[in-house]
């Protein structure tokens, strides 16, 4: 099992002084990759609004760390610019850059693009294999300004002969299928979705690979999971408690705003505030106890191995939901203790 840090969340305090520190350290201490997402106008993830651009700054500070995309929005942006600024990462980073591409959840995110909303999974999933040509060298028709008919190439040229392509999947077992069809990595967070849903699609993406004439062996899976670990479960509980309900608040209220833009009157500040806390103590009971790697060494071993009995090969550590920075940063050392017991 492979073991990365990925960041969604951030806040303003530090701004990317924990990006930096945390990714150093991971480097240096054998963790494969570190993931930064795309997020737009909201405080949940606004410190993250182009992960090429980040992605850039951390191939220079880490010698070893895949830097990767976790995930670029691709229908609010063009495959061909974004080929070309992942390129330039590879070349930054001696062939370390990777990719996952989400369709996008947000409408709100697309004021950037209003256009690549409606057909956003389409756009995506045709993305892949212009990406694909571009980067490894094969020709690309495009229409100029003048409407003409050229043919295009990449520079700079990447190191990296393949590009290491995600599709971020969550809900919707077609996505996990179309992954499979693509001969796709797949980048997946346990989102509306239980530990026993997660098997059943990752069950339907292994079938579809074999059925397309890809090697389930050679992919792989990657899942996010909140982590923080510690000596003692209970100090562990404790800890994390207070910011892990607040980051479950905010996320809920960038679900609730998406909900409201897509059916008015509809959404979570709906229900009262008492049963707003009670959903956000069961959503809590249920990352602690199975979802996620909120623990000690030895307590979250048997979340590892449920999860890679699944297919996992990489488990993502979200690290940065609230917890006290240098908490977290200190925390790191027991992370790699359970590291190192899979390696």
């Amino acid at each position: 099992m492979d073991f990365s840090l990925i960041f969604f969340s951030g806040d303003e305090k530090n701004k990317y002084r924990f990006v930096l520190d945390a990714a150093k350290y991971a480097d240096e201490n054998g963790f494969t990759a570190i993931w930064t997402p795309e997020r737009h106008f909201h405080r949940f993830g606004g410190l993250y609004p182009n992960p090429s651009v980040l992605g850039a700054g951390l191939a220079m500070a880490t010698q070893r760390l895949q830097i990767r995309a976790g995930s670029v929005i691709l229908p609010l942006h063009s495959p061909i610019r974004v080929a070309e600024e992942w390129s330039v990462v590879d070349n930054l980073s001696r062939g370390r850059a990777g990719l996952a591409l989400a369709t996008g959840f947000s409408p709100l995110d697309f004021a950037i693009n209003p256009d690549g909303w409606a057909d956003r999974r389409q756009r995506t999933f045709d993305a892949v294999t212009t990406l694909r040509e571009l980067w490894e060298g094969a020709p690309v028709y495009v229409q100029d300004g003048l409407g003409n008919h050229v043919e295009i190439e990449l520079h700079p040229q990447p190191v990296q002969p393949e590009l290491p392509l995600w599709l971020t999947c969550t809900k919707s077992p077609d996505t996990f299928e179309t992954a499979g069809r693509l001969g796709c990595n797949v980048l997946t967070a346990l989102i509306d979705m239980t530990n026993e849903e997660l098997e059943e699609k990752l069950a339907l993406y292994f079938k579809t690979l074999e059925a397309h004439g890809h090697d389930p062996e050679s992919v792989t899976v990657t899942l996010m999971l909140h982590t923080f670990i510690g000596t003692d479960r209970d100090e562990v509980r404790e800890t994390v408690w207070p910011p892990f309900s607040d980051y479950l608040r905010s996320f809920f209220t960038v679900i609730d705003s998406q909900k409201k833009s897509l059916a008015p009157g509809a959404g979570v500040r709906d229900i009262s505030q008492s049963d707003q806390d009670e959903l956000i103590r069961f959503a809590f009971d249920k990352y602690f106890e199975k979802g996620a790697l909120l623990g000690t060494p030895d307590s979250c071993g048997a979340v590892v191995e449920r999860f890679q009995g699944m297919g996992v090969t990489e488990i993502a550590c979200l690290i940065d939901f609230g917890v006290d920075e240098k908490l977290v940063v200190d925390s790191l050392e027991h992370l790699n203790e359970l590291r190192r017991r899979y390696a």
